[in-house]
């Protein structure tokens, strides 16, 4: 798991079960480490990702004396491992009931299987061609599917809070695509839209209905 301090120092014996849990919870890929600001070593070190354990300088110079007396909590911030890995990092400021710093806790997540996994699922939802709409013409199903997913991704909401008019601009693309001209395409449709076969019945009507602008002169 981890190194720590054999001495009796009271901040690692405080503190010891939050550094083991932390890289319990996040191990293999977290490093937590529990620093002495006053000396600059190295109290603690749990899942290390490097040669580096309890009396190694920390080299925390990124946080000096005067941030430590006004801050609690400093990050996420990156790092750069030399062998490319990228870190976010965060450290808390442990302290004394009068204040004082008594010790930096800072919890260092390497971010490569994060990276790896997202470049691979963007792999996967990018298409790489178009959709070959003859090998679909004749399936009216998967039709009434593409158009009413295609409608809801572009307006952002989820199927259930599509509103009166957005369920009338649905209908009127499926009704431009002939989805209507098949005799069992109603019910398919009122389940896609997860209405009731009345209203859409009702909304058809209302779609189709002449137009009632006043042409008098």
């Amino acid at each position: 798991m981890g190194a720590a301090d054999e001495s009796t120092d009271h901040r690692v014996r405080s503190w010891a079960p939050v550094g083991q849990a932390v890289a319990l919870l996040l191990g293999p890929y977290a490093e937590v480490v529990l620093h002495d600001p006053d000396t600059d070593r190295i109290l603690a070190i749990w899942n290390p990702m490097g040669p580096r354990g309890p009396g190694d300088p920390s080299l925390l110079g990124e946080l000096d004396a005067l941030e430590l007396s006004a801050r609690d909590v400093f990050g996420p911030y990156e790092k750069l491992l030399a062998d490319g890995r990228r870190l976010s990092s965060v450290s808390a400021v442990l302290r004394e009931p009068d204040g004082k710093a008594a010790a930096v806790l800072c919890i260092n997540l390497d971010r490569t299987p994060l990276e790896q996994a997202s470049a691979v699922l963007s792999t996967f939802a990018a298409p790489t061609a178009p959709r070959p709409e003859p090998l679909f013409e004749q399936d009216w199903n998967e039709r009434i599917q593409h158009i009413v997913g295609a409608y809801v991704r572009e307006c952002g909401r989820p199927i259930e809070r599509l509103t009166r008019a957005d369920r009338l601009a649905v209908l009127a693309r499926l009704d431009a695509a002939k989805v209507f001209a098949v005799r069992r395409a109603a019910p398919v449709v009122a389940a896609a839209l997860r209405v009731s076969r009345s209203t859409l019945y009702n909304l058809l009507a209302e779609l189709r209905a002449p137009s009632t602008k006043d042409n008098t002169p």
